[in-house]
């Protein structure tokens, strides 16, 4: 399999507190990986080292073939080409149908062709299962349906890796299994899927791999 992510005595601050130490880990293409433990316990802090929002500045950290830890700023946009981020609480344009919250990514990132750009998006929705709804508002949806379309703007330009930070974590238990059954079969189609959850009941139900959160560590699960 392909290596995508490869950290090797890594730690990570936020400020000038330590977070995590000597984070030594693989991630490969195809898989799916459940990042699991408390609140604080650094989840989020090491998705965020992963898109360049945060800093790695002691180790090794290598992520789709870039260096994090000398990445450029002018870099970043064409890593997160690469990457399709899934956030907790949506980050819609709340101004904007869910098909020109679509449009946005693809004009963002040199798309031009506009009868290209409209088809793409209906294939997008189509995927997850929102194509009747590309002209609603995202207040005119559920949270359900508004993690379906940020699922789709993480897929729009055809990510090797998805970052998904707690996709569930305000959802219903029924809505949130309709959720994992679309991150699932994205991850069968060969895409990689990094998820953090307090729900434990997911890697049951949806096997994959397992990272443990705890006290600063990261420890395997299986």
């Amino acid at each position: 399999m392909d290596e995508l992510i490869r950290y090797k005595d890594v730690t990570i601050h936020q400020a000038d507190q330590i977070v995590l130490h000597d984070v030594n880990l693989t991630v490969e293409r195809g898989q799916m990986i459940y990042l699991l433990g408390k609140v604080g316990s650094g989840k989020s802090s090491l998705m965020k080292t992963m898109y360049g929002a945060l800093p790695i500045q002691v180790g090794e950290a290598r992520v789709l073939d870039y260096d994090m830890m000398h990445i450029r700023r002018r870099q970043l946009p064409y890593l997160r080409r690469r990457l399709g981020i899934i956030f907790q609480d949506y980050k819609l344009l709340t101004d904007r149908s869910v098909k020109e919250n679509l449009l946005f990514v693809l004009r963002a990132t040199g798309w031009k062709d506009k009868a290209l750009m409209e088809q793409h998006v209906r294939e997008v929705l189509e995927q997850v299962g929102m194509e009747t709804k590309a002209y609603k508002k995202p207040y005119e949806l559920s949270g359900g349906e508004q993690q379906r379309v940020v699922i789709a703007r993480a897929l729009m330009n055809s990510p090797e890796i998805i970052l998904a930070d707690e996709p569930t974590g305000n959802l219903d238990a029924e809505t949130g299994q309709e959720i994992m059954e679309l991150l699932y079969s994205i991850c069968q189609a060969g895409i990689t899927v990094l998820m953090s959850t307090h729900n434990r009941l997911w890697p049951e139900l949806y096997p994959g791999k397992k990272w443990i959160f705890d006290r600063g560590e990261i420890k395997d699960g299986d």
